[in-house]
């Protein structure tokens, strides 16, 4: 099933300091547990795009352009957390943002919004095919309360820029990268229709790591790149990330450590 993805997932292994552990496979691939890895896959798409609107809105956009923003993601927002609507988004994730416009001429700001805005699209494009999928399957949607991952990572951000925004985006990459190991990991041990959408993942999430990577370089770049060490950072995250990762966890989701149920 991975054969043609070994190219492609070589660097996430390179970049990730642990592998997911067995244990966590080994629990992910319970039948008994494919809701609540499907539900909280789910909710883990639309945080990957919110997250994304949210560094375009801090750093990027101007207040009109936020406020267009804040209106694409609404109705998704308002369906997963408030019970609003019926789950059929028509061509949401398509919705002309309009023009979006950048607060300064930095063509490095502009990359940002380009590349943040069509990771929006996926993201919602994958938050629409998992919830139709847990609909085909007759699973119950309920909330899914955030795992300790991204907090624990989000709790080690500088309070000074550019630096906190060179570490938001190195998270986002580990994230991602994290997400497309895992589908990796566990697309063989499920049947054929949920393993082959996992499969089909893996080009996108694997994009989306090495755009944040290179938005954070850009950044060091443009600034002083010997203060804003990117590499350094990079090695400081995946210690973290790993001990996250490694380490036990009682509370089990897609982003979860070691489970001890």
């Amino acid at each position: 099933m991975l054969e043609k993805y070994t190219e492609l997932l070589a660097p996430i292994y390179q970049f990730l300091r642990e592998e997911t552990p067995q244990e966590w496979v080994d629990e992910a691939k319970k039948a008994e547990n494919l809701d609540v890895i499907l539900l909280d896959h789910m909710h883990c798409e639309l945080k990957a795009a919110q997250s994304a609107a949210f560094l375009i809105r801090r750093y990027v956009i101007d207040k009109q352009s936020a406020k267009q923003l804040l209106h694409w993601l609404k109705p998704y927002e308002d369906f997963t957390y408030r019970n609003i609507g019926d789950g059929c988004f028509s061509d949401g994730k398509n919705t002309l943002v309009g023009e979006l416009t950048v607060q300064a001429d930095n063509p490095v700001y502009q990359d940002i919004l380009d590349k943040m805005v069509r990771l929006i699209k996926e993201e919602l494009h994958h938050f629409e095919q998992v919830l139709d999928i847990i609909k085909q399957r007759n699973i119950t949607i309920q909330p899914s309360a955030a795992s300790r991952y991204a907090g624990a990572l989000i709790k080690h951000v500088r309070t000074f820029e550019p630096a906190a925004l060179i570490d938001k985006l190195i998270i986002g990459a580990f994230i991602e990268a994290r997400s497309c190991e895992r589908f990796a990991k566990l697309a063989p041990y499920l049947d054929e229709e949920l393993g082959r959408f996992y499969v089909s993942l893996l080009r996108s999430e694997a994009r989306h790591y090495q755009d944040y990577i290179s938005l954070a370089q850009d950044i060091a770049n443009q600034t002083d790149p010997v203060r804003f060490n990117v590499d350094e950072r990079i090695a400081f995250f995946a210690e973290v990330e790993a001990q996250l990762i490694t380490s036990d966890d009682t509370d089990f989701k897609f982003h979860s450590g070691k489970p001890t149920l």
